[in-house]
């Protein structure tokens, strides 16, 4: 099914399992998300770039009747300076800020609950995977990344629960001007999450062909493990991840690649510590991709050092600090800084900061 079916069908549906105004108006759920922010970046070779941004969300989801809802949600990106490379407003000169201005449904779907863990969700929507390493929504854009999909999912048993996705349209982050802004698809993602005695097991499968971008389609299966448990006043915790991937549909390469990750997080209180790494393989043509995951979060946050899969080359450190403060529940500012050192001349120097103000109903 094509995305303007999709939505088509979330509008029927939508209308037929909408209840009244009056019940509406009294039990519905107003969505209401802005963020202010400026972002700058000095990266050699460009002039330096700096952004203020604000993004807009209003929608409003409906009482639940008979297991039933309905969300929309527009989103819009408004430029308050141009002195950046928004990669469509053809300020080349400048570094990148991946915010270009957009003006869209973010979100059109319609959802059904049952029991034993049933859930239908069709039309526009957003949709994170685990830790978002494969599937996210971009959230740390301004653009939302969503996703034109049906999705599935039930838990037949206590301690199993099953997950189909269906994608039918990627709207990427960087919007309807770009020649890359939404990638037509045909992909395929399932998960099984089993409760272990010891741990949580992922065993996931993801399909994706993309029609104008074929060279971004590929087969991928893995699977991650998480366990965490107390030991006095603290609270370690354990992660294990491995991934196959391989060449899919339309894409011609040919390829064959891993995927490794491990992670030890130790809380105490409010407090956490965590030390990790991961490890994407190469074949000298292309490396192990997840075009579809939310990249802000695994690409140097917070101390980094980068290399090829090796060992043998090095590509630079990153180091990375934030603060978030919580002005009251509605309200927060967020502070954000990196910097990037390139060992490798085909990975420059670069420096960013951002200031956000958010407010969220």
């Amino acid at each position: 099914m094509k995305s303007a079916a999709l939505v088509s069908a979330v509008a029927i549906w939508g209308a037929f399992a909408a209840p009244s105004a009056a019940q509406s108006a009294a039990e519905g759920d107003w969505i209401l998300d802005a963020r202010l922010r400026y972002e700058s970046v000095s990266q050699d070779g460009l002039a330096d770039a700096d952004a203020l941004t604000l993004r807009t969300r209003i929608g409003y989801e409906t009482p639940l009747w008979r297991g039933w809802r309905v969300l929309v949600e527009a989103e819009g990106v408004a430029h308050l300076n141009d002195d950046f490379n928004d990669t469509v407003n053809g300020n080349t000169a400048f570094a990148v800020v991946a915010d270009p201005e957009a003006l869209e449904v973010n979100r059109l779907q319609l959802s059904w609950t049952g029991e034993e863990g049933r859930r239908l969700v069709a039309g526009r929507q957003r949709i994170v995977l685990n830790n978002a390493r494969f599937l996210g929504n971009v959230g740390f854009r301004q653009n939302e990344q969503t996703f034109d999909a049906l999705r599935l999912q039930a838990r037949p048993f206590a301690n199993a629960a099953l997950t189909y996705i269906y994608l039918d349209r990627v709207h990427r982050v960087f919007g309807d001007d770009s020649s890359q802004g939404e990638w037509m698809s045909d992909s395929h993602i399932a998960q099984i999450d089993l409760d272990l005695p010891v741990g949580r097991l992922n065993v996931y499968a993801l399909l994706l062909d993309f029609e104008n971008a074929p060279a971004q389609s590929s087969q991928t299966y893995g699977a991650r493990w998480s366990h965490e448990w107390e030991a006095g006043a603290f609270r370690p915790r354990v992660t294990l991840e491995a991934a196959q991937q391989s060449d899919y549909r339309g894409n011609t390469a040919d390829f064959d690649l891993g995927y490794q990750h491990a992670e030890f997080t130790l809380r105490r209180g409010q407090w956490s510590a965590t030390f990790g790494g991961e490890r994407l393989e190469g074949d000298d043509a292309r490396g192990f991709s997840t075009p579809l995951a939310t990249l802000h979060a695994f690409q140097g946050w917070a101390a980094h050092d980068f290399s090829n899969d090796g060992g043998a080359t090095d590509f630079g450190s990153e180091f990375n600090a934030s603060a978030r403060f919580a002005l009251n529940e509605r309200v927060s500012v967020e502070l954000k800084a990196a910097s990037f050192s390139g060992d490798d001349p085909r990975f420059v120097d670069r420096d960013k900061f951002w200031f956000s103000l958010e407010y969220r109903l």
